[in-house]
């Protein structure tokens, strides 16, 4: 300090400037970042919410869930040749905006022509194997429908003889995603499981390997290798971008941080909560089976029923997560028609009951405004143009504030969605929300779960995720923010 006291003397005294200690300017009086922030790229998968997820492989003809990597080429034998389109288009009725192929799972088999193991569908005997390329049809086929696409390539190969030494990594698993990525610019997701070494073939060596997966995978090149083609590819897993939620069941905690603490070739110990104050912006995402069986296709299975996908809806997406939802495509390639039934109930469902957004018809009030700047606003009324550039925020000493929605006939409510401002990162601790018929008594709803908000809350006004109930009459909706780690900012409020 004393050296650079004498320097900044030093300077005035020769050049006569006086040092003046003052805020970057800021015209248009935004809140402050609470750190840690989205990148762009995480911010675009956020908004992604909904997608599917698609098992497809050696396993869906072995019956098998992990393959041990010894099996046969010749036992991938599509009955046709696999349409991703079908699969992709039965998950968008469903409101599903993009979808993850599994391209390789633990048994090292590759669904595309790769130039790094001979355990491809090159290899395959029959015509439908050889002409499957799952990593270019299903990205033409996102593109074909406006979705999103990225691919599930398991870091773990069961079949490759070099497993466990570097060459496997530079020479088969980095080539690999290389490869992958060449299948779009556009992709949103790369998907590494964490399931990571142990037994397998191992090109006919049978043993068990061990393998740190923090530092094996020489994980900082691959995010350089991958982004410098995809740069809006989130590397999930083991790519440290997004964390897995902690469960494979369809639901996040209750109270849900976008932020943690990343703990490298582990799973994150707050997985379904997050961390208030961590380090690093890592959101989460639950996969979960919209079949009864397993991940792969199995004999005899059935689709789970829309409720039950509603359901998983409001506990991942209406709870600060991302769902990415598993449907197997059969021998044939193709979903079955249970599956599709399924999906078309869900965008129902998604349709009847957060379709109609009451609160575009309301009359609306905040206790505090944030101060315009010159080229912004904070009115509360940004919350409901539909935008996710403009948004309400209070001013900075404020960090408790209500705002009203009111309607001059009685309307029946039975959700309300909030959304913050996420790009200005995480804020509201806890909220309230009260229902009213006539402006002087309010009834709270739903107190155990108005906890954290984020990218997004969908709050069931009766407390139930799975019981959608008669809702309540109600004229008026009061959502008071009880506390935030800094002024609240809301990017979207709606009400179903």
């Amino acid at each position: 300090m004393a050296i650079l006291a004498m320097f900044g003397s030093l300077a005035t005294s020769a050049q006569g400037l006086t040092i003046v200690n003052e805020n970057l300017p800021n015209p248009d009086n935004e809140p402050a970042k609470v750190f840690p922030v989205p990148a762009p790229r995480q911010l675009k998968w956020m908004q992604t919410e909904f997608y599917g997820f698609f098992h497809f492989g050696m396993n869906t003809f072995t019956g098998l869930e992990w393959g041990n990597g010894d099996e046969s080429e010749s036992k991938f034998a599509p009955t046709q040749v696999p349409n991703p389109e079908q699969w992709l288009t039965a998950c968008k009725a469903a409101g599903m905006r993009g979808g993850i192929a599994v391209v390789k799972h633990h048994d090292g088999f590759c669904l595309w022509p790769t130039e790094t193991t001979k355990h491809c569908v090159s290899s395959c005997g029959g015509t439908n194997a050889r002409n499957t390329n799952i990593p270019r049809d299903f990205a033409a086929a996102a593109q074909k429908l406006g979705m999103k696409y990225g691919f599930y390539v398991s870091p773990w190969d069961r079949n490759s003889e070099y497993y466990g030494t570097q060459k496997y990594v530079t020479d088969v698993f980095l080539r690999q995603c290389s490869e992958l990525a060449q299948y779009g610019s556009d992709q949103f997701e790369m998907w590494f499981d964490g399931a990571n070494g142990g037994s397998g073939y191992y090109g006919g060596k049978n043993t068990t390997i061990s393998v740190d997966r923090a530092t094996y995978y020489d994980v900082p090149n691959l995010r350089d290798t991958v982004h410098a083609v995809c740069p809006d590819c989130v590397l999930w897993g083991v790519g440290g971008e997004a964390r897995w939620i902690g469960n494979e069941s369809g639901y996040a905690g209750v109270t849900n941080w976008l932020t943690d603490n990343r703990v490298d070739g582990k799973d994150q110990p707050n997985a379904e909560t997050g961390t208030e104050d961590g380090w690093f912006w890592l959101p989460g995402e639950s996969d979960a089976k919209g079949t009864t069986k397993g991940w792969f296709y199995h004999d005899g299975e059935s689709a789970q029923t829309a409720e039950r996908l509603f359901q998983m809806y409001l506990e991942t997406v209406g709870r600060n997560a991302t769902l990415i939802l598993n449907m197997p495509p059969d021998k044939r390639g193709l979903l079955p028609d249970h599956d599709v039934t399924a999906l078309e109930g869900m965008g129902a469902l998604l349709k009847e009951r957060l379709g109609n957004d009451l609160a575009q018809t309301a009359k609306v009030e905040a206790s505090d405004t944030r101060s315009a700047g010159a080229n912004r606003t904070f009115d509360v009324k940004n919350a409901l143009d539909g935008s996710t550039e403009t948004y309400w925020a209070t001013n900075d000493d404020v960090t408790s504030a209500t705002i009203t929605l009111s309607w001059e006939e009685t309307q029946n409510v039975h959700f309300v969605m909030l959304q913050e401002h996420v790009n200005l990162g995480q804020r509201v601790q806890s909220f309230t929300i009260e229902t009213s018929a006539d402006g002087n008594s309010w009834s709270k709803r739903a107190s155990s779960i108005c906890t954290t908000i984020g990218y997004k809350r969908i709050i069931p006004l009766n407390g139930s995720t799975s019981n959608y109930g008669n809702g309540y009459d109600a004229k008026y909706v009061r959502i008071t923010i009880k506390s935030a780690k800094a002024c609240p900012t809301l990017e979207k409020i709606a009400v179903f």
